[in-house]
């Protein structure tokens, strides 16, 4: 195996690390309080509804992401990801996640053609959030792809 090599560190070496140490805790510390102290009134929520998952973000007005779950996430296997059920479930995760920040206003977003969609917006509503715009922005291709050359026998 042979001899291992010690290296005696100095007194100065070990102070200096143990500062270095200290810092980076209270940076991380006070950059999680300054997230949990901080009230928001107004948020925008982006539901994404496909045929197979419902994913929810819970952003604030510029745009930093509050909090998000997906129906994948909470444990949803298969074809329940994509019922009415586990997106009210995700709906239900989101809010237990915001609701230390005050939220009372959101701005719906809704993407995607799933059976999700109706069913998180009614959950946000339920929740007692009130809506104040609904915007469907599915992407819709305005001339498509190229089509094939035509086949000739």
């Amino acid at each position: 195996m042979g001899k291992k090599k010690i290296i005696a560190q100095s007194e100065q070496d070990v102070l200096r690390e143990e500062q270095e140490l200290s810092a980076a805790q209270k940076k991380a510390v006070s950059g999680a309080q300054s997230f949990k102290s901080k009230r928001v009134e107004k948020a925008k929520a982006f539901i994404q509804s496909s045929y197979n998952n419902t994913i929810l973000t819970l952003t604030d007005m510029g745009g930093d992401v509050l909090a998000w779950a997906s129906s994948g996430g909470l444990g949803f296997k298969g074809p329940k990801k994509a019922t009415p059920f586990a997106a009210s479930k995700v709906v239900e995760a989101v809010i237990e996640k915001v609701k230390k920040l005050g939220v009372r206003e959101v701005m719906v977003y809704v993407r995607g053609i799933g059976s999700g969609r109706e069913a998180a917006i009614r959950a946000l509503a339920s929740h007692g959030l009130e809506i104040s715009t609904i915007k469907d922005i599915t992407p819709i291709p305005h001339n498509g792809c190229r089509p094939r050359k035509v086949r000739r026998v």
